[in-house]
């Protein structure tokens, strides 16, 4: 929108659940920097760069083993994976907390507790060295099928897989 020969972007984004409104003035931001003012990706209005966001997260496991995700898989300790109440089935979550990353299916709903944003499976909560309640960073990177072993660790498990549980990929 221009007013009084500024131009301002202003930016909504819905992810799980929260609003953020940003409202900036393009030609400050161009000053200050040394460049111009860079259009909107696509003219959408949609950000240039991915949504990247944090939220508290919990953890779940032993008491759900041998129970159906709603996704489909049956929980298993070597079960890999997040819940999330609007993400659709499959959506690849990069989860990264105190330097540890690891990207993450879809695979349940939840969590219904603590005010949590997601809720890890109890193999992904200790590849990150999560043991409570905890804030997390996140960032949306893509979709893989939703099948009955989504989340399960390869069955030639290399190091690096075992390491991180059987998620879909690791970084130190």
């Amino acid at each position: 929108m221009r007013i009084a020969s500024r131009t301002y972007t202003l930016v909504l984004v819905l992810l799980t659940g929260s609003v953020c409104l940003a409202v900036s003035d393009a030609n400050a931001l161009a000053a200050t920097s040394g460049g111009s003012a860079a259009p909107v990706a696509g003219g959408s209005g949609a950000p240039a760069t991915p949504i990247r966001a944090s939220g508290i997260a919990t953890w779940f496991g032993p008491g759900f083993y041998g129970k159906q995700t709603a996704c489909g898989q049956t929980l298993t300790p070597g079960v890999v994976g997040v819940a999330n109440r609007t993400l659709a089935c499959g959506t690849l979550v990069k989860v990264t907390y105190k330097g540890h990353s690891l990207t993450l299916p879809v695979l349940d709903r939840g969590p219904y507790g603590h005010n949590a944003d997601w809720d890890l499976t109890a193999g992904a909560a200790e590849a990150l060295g999560i043991t409570e309640t905890v804030r997390i960073a996140t960032h949306i990177v893509g979709k893989t099928a939703n099948t009955p072993t989504l989340g399960l660790p390869p069955e030639s498990e290399s190091s690096s897989a075992a390491v991180a549980g059987g998620a879909l990929a690791s970084e130190p």
